[in-house]
């Protein structure tokens, strides 16, 4: 039973997620021939201020960028 937990910051919309889920469901089912009946996948939306990288929090990083 493949279990796939994606963590992205906020702001993807409904269909991109459902768009996620199929592409992810049908990579699994190619490459490793798993039935898309027992793959889950669980998308965690993470706010900006709570996400960090290459030193800054995200929303900082989005300011500085502009």
């Amino acid at each position: 039973m493949p279990y796939i937990n994606l963590q992205i910051t906020k702001g993807a919309t409904r269909e991109q997620k459902a768009r996620i889920v199929a592409e992810f469901t049908d990579s699994l089912v190619r490459i490793l021939g798993k039935k898309p009946e027992h793959t889950h996948i669980v998308i965690q939306e993470i706010e900006d201020e709570n996400w960090g990288f290459s030193g800054l929090l995200t929303d900082a990083w989005k300011k500085q960028m502009g």
